[in-house]
C-alpha cells in the first residue's frame, strides 16, 4: 500500500503526535463499511475477512442496528444503572434465553470488563462455598482473556504479561486439551476453570470435544465451576448461540462481549441462578452497562442473527472454506494446518510469511489479521458467501505464489 490520501495524511499525523503508541496501524483509513465490505477514504473497496476481530458477525452498517441504535439515542442515552431503562431487562431475557436453563446475567462494555466480573463472581462463589482459600482459577496456555490486569493475569501467554508483573494471584496455567495436567492443577482451593471452547487469539485452537466432556465431569466431582469464556466464539460465529452448544457441554458462567451490539461497546455475563446468586447488590457494576442506546442495538443484532440464520451460514461457508484452504495448501505446499470452526478459522504456514501475506493481501483488496509469524486469523462477518470465500482465496494464490 503506498496510497497516502490527504485524509490519511492527516490522520496519520495526528496518531502520531496525541496518540499513545499501543497500536501497530495499517496505512488505509476506513470511512464507510457494508455487510462484508469496507471502503477507505479514497473510495476504495475491501473484503472484510476480520470483522472488527470478530466484532461485527452481522455485518458492517446493518439497517436493523442502525435503526435501533438511531430511534434510541434520539430518546434517551443514558442514566444511572440505579433506574430502570428500556431494553436494558430486555436484553438480558435475550442473553439468559439463548444460554438456557434457569440463567442471570450481567451487562458490560467488553470482552476484558466481561472477564473481569466472571472471575469476581466466581471467586465470590468459592468464597460461599468453602471459604476465602478457594479462590484460585486454571485457565490454559496460549490463551487470551484480556488486558486489564486480572484478566491478563488469566490470559496463558508470558509474552503479554512481563512488562506488567507484578500481576494478580492466583491463577494456574496448563496445557489445552490435556487432561492430566488439570486434573493435577485443580485442588481445593480452586473455585473455576476457565476456557476458551475455541482459542481465538492464541492461533484459533479448539478444545477436544472429549477434553471439555471430561472436564464438564471433573469440575462436578470436585464442586469447581467451568467457565467459558465465549467473546470471540459466541453469537453464531461457531454455527450455535454459544460454542458451548456447538461442543455439547454447558458450563456454569459464560460471557459473550465483541459482537454482541455488533461493533458497538458490549458485554455480557450469564450464569446459572444458583450461582448468580452469590452477588449481593454493592459487589459488581458498570457505569455504562446495559445503557438504553446499546441494549437496543443488541437487541436489534440478536434479533437479526436469528432471524436471517447466519447461523446455519457460518457452518455451511466455514466448512468450504476449510476445504478451499485445504486444497490452497496442497497445491501450495505453504500450509502446515488449517483450523477452525464455523466462521473462526486459522491458515497456518509452513514458512513464517503470515504478515507479509497480510500485508500483500491488504494491496489487493483483502483484509486479514496476521497472529505472530505463522497465523493468519480469518473472522469474516456471518453474512460471509462462497463469492467472498473464492475472492480470499484467488487472492492468497496470487501472493504466496
Amino acid at each position: 500500500m503506498t496510497r497516502m490520501g490527504t485524509l490519511l495524511d492527516q490522520t496519520v499525523a495526528l496518531d502520531a503526535e496525541f496518540h499513545m503508541r499501543t497500536y501497530g496501524r495499517k496505512p488505509v483509513m476506513f470511512v464507510r463499511g457494508d455487510g462484508m465490505r469496507l471502503f477507505d477514504d479514497d473510495g476504495r473497496e475491501y473484503l472484510d475477512f476480520v470483522s472488527g476481530i470478530g466484532a461485527v458477525n452481522l455485518g458492517h452498517s446493518h439497517p436493523a442496528v442502525v435503526e435501533a441504535v438511531c430511534e434510541q439515542i434520539g430518546r434517551l442515552t443514558h442514566v444511572s444503572n440505579l433506574f430502570y431503562v428500556e431494553h436494558r431487562d430486555e436484553l438480558a431475557r435475550d442473553v439468559a434465553t439463548l444460554f438456557g436453563s434457569p440463567s442471570r446475567v450481567f451487562l458490560c462494555n467488553s470482552g476484558a470488563e466481561a472477564t473481569e466480573g466472571a472471575i469476581k463472581l466466581a471467586r465470590r462463589w468459592g468464597l460461599a462455598q468453602r471459604g476465602a482459600a478457594c479462590h484460585r482459577i486454571v485457565s490454559a496456555e496460549r490463551s487470551f482473556h484480556g488486558r486489564t490486569l486480572a484478566a491478563l493475569a488469566a490470559t496463558g501467554q508470558p509474552s503479554k504479561q512481563e512488562a506488567f508483573e507484578p500481576l494478580p494471584s492466583g491463577f494456574t496455567h496448563v496445557p489445552l486439551n490435556d487432561l492430566a495436567t488439570l486434573e493435577a492443577a485443580v485442588d481445593e482451593r480452586t473455585c473455576a476453570v476457565l476456557l476458551e471452547p475455541v482459542q481465538g487469539e492464541g492461533g484459533v485452537y479448539p478444545c477436544d470435544p472429549e477434553y471439555l466432556t471430561a472436564v464438564r465431569r471433573l469440575c462436578d466431582e470436585r464442586d469447581v465451576l467451568l467457565v467459558f469464556d465465549e467473546v470471540q466464539t459466541g453469537l453464531w460465529r461457531c454455527g450455535t448461540p454459544f460454542a458451548w452448544q456447538h461442543f455439547g457441554v454447558r458450563p456454569d458462567i459464560a460471557y459473550l462481549a465483541k459482537s454482541l451490539a455488533n461493533g458497538l461497546p458490549a458485554g455480557a455475563i450469564v450464569a446459572r441462578t444458583e450461582v448468580a446468586d452469590a452477588f449481593r447488590p454493592g459487589d459488581h457494576g458498570s457505569t455504562f452497562g446495559g445503557g438504553p442506546v446499546i441494549a437496543a442495538a443488541a437487541r436489534a443484532c440478536l434479533r437479526a442473527l436469528q432471524e436471517e440464520r447466519l447461523g446455519d451460514n457460518a457452518v455451511t461457508v466455514g466448512e468450504y472454506l476449510r476445504e478451499g484452504l485445504r486444497t490452497f495448501g496442497s497445491r501450495t505446499g505453504a500450509v502446515a494446518e488449517v483450523r477452525g470452526v464455523g466462521l473462526m478459522n486459522a491458515l497456518e504456514f509452513v514458512e513464517p510469511i503470515a504478515a507479509d501475506v497480510a500485508a500483500a493481501g491488504l494491496g489487493k483488496g483483502l483484509v486479514l489479521n496476521s497472529i505472530g509469524t505463522h497465523i493468519l486469523r480469518i473472522l469474516p462477518p456471518l453474512v460471509c458467501g462462497r463469492a467472498e470465500v473464492d475472492t480470499l482465496l484467488a487472492g492468497l494464490y496470487e501472493v504466496v505464489q
